[in-house]
């Protein structure tokens, strides 16, 4: 039986990790699990610990596993922890061995990705054998380089097989925003459905909800998903990140939600980003003055 399928004893933390529900990830008892699952549980659980701020604790935790799973994971949280040149250098190795592993290619792909080699990325996460989160992570990175055609692509192959999972839906709604149009509603009511269930509300799954509605246009409805993100995480970047951009929609000036990320996030991809344009501009202005006091 498919551990990820309807009735398959991987399912519940196969989803709650995919909605960012990291903490019932972490505390799933996992102690009646059949023992070919238990290895891809624990590979969630220190993935959802991760993803907590816990990266440290997990890479001391799988010194010395030769597992390629466990080594591929210890390779993650030595990248999220800063140790960036020795992650990759360990994640190069094990990918070299074991390329046909399904969590080395998801933690490879991930890794890579994030260091900048997104083609290298795609191309070891394209190996896989019917696996839904190398799909979703295809998606991900075809849409950060502005391919949506083959992100489109991506997704409707894997509706051939796998019409009604969850990671299908939510990878739909991401090209969905992309395309616009009356997809903009379709991406909004499958995360609305996720963000005001109990049962799956995340701060990520309003974050997403709140992105749909900017996109049709509802400002005001917004703003109250992006609060409820963040009474939830009030250190959720992607929260504080999409707080900026409604600010500026709304005409109100995003300084201090900018200096509120710098502070609580001051890594994150956007900051990186305003940081480049900000010089960009600066140089361009630069040229114009120096002509007009000429």
């Amino acid at each position: 039986m498919d551990p990820f399928s309807s009735e398959g004893e991987l399912l519940t933390l196969h989803n709650a990790f995919h909605q960012s529900q990291f903490k019932t990830v972490i505390d799933h008892d996992t102690s009646a699990l059949s023992p070919e699952n238990v290895l891809t549980a624990r590979v969630y659980r220190c993935r959802a610990r991760i993803a907590v701020g816990h990266a440290e604790e997990v890479s001391a935790e799988l010194e010395g596993e030769s597992a390629p799973d466990l080594a591929a994971v210890k390779a993650l949280a030595d990248y999220v922890a800063g140790n960036t040149s020795s992650a990759l250098s360990s994640i190069g190795t094990i990918i070299s061995s074991a390329s046909d592993n399904a969590t080395v290619q998801i933690i490879g792909g991930i890794i890579l990705h994030l260091d900048g080699k997104s083609d290298d990325a795609v191309a070891l996460l394209s190996k896989h054998q019917g696996n839904l989160e190398a799909v979703s992570l295809i998606v991900q990175i075809r849409l950060s380089q502005n391919r949506t055609d083959l992100a489109l692509k991506e997704v409707q192959a894997a509706k051939r097989w796998a019409q009604d999972s969850l990671l299908v839906n939510l990878a739909e709604s991401w090209v969905g925003l992309r395309v616009g149009g009356d997809k903009y509603q379709q991406a909004y009511y499958v995360f609305e459905e996720l963000a005001q269930a109990p049962s799956t509300s995340t701060a990520s799954t309003l974050v997403s909800q709140a992105v749909a509605e900017l996109h049709l246009g509802r400002l005001e409805e917004a703003e109250v998903a992006l609060q409820q993100a963040l009474e939830k995480d009030p250190k959720h970047g992607e929260a504080l990140v999409n707080s900026i951009v409604l600010s500026v929609l709304g005409g109100k000036d995003p300084a201090e939600k900018i200096s509120e990320l710098k502070k609580t996030v001051p890594t994150h991809p956007f900051l990186i980003d305003l940081e480049q344009k900000n010089e960009l501009f600066d140089k361009a202005a630069a040229k114009y003055a120096a002509k007009i006091s000429a």
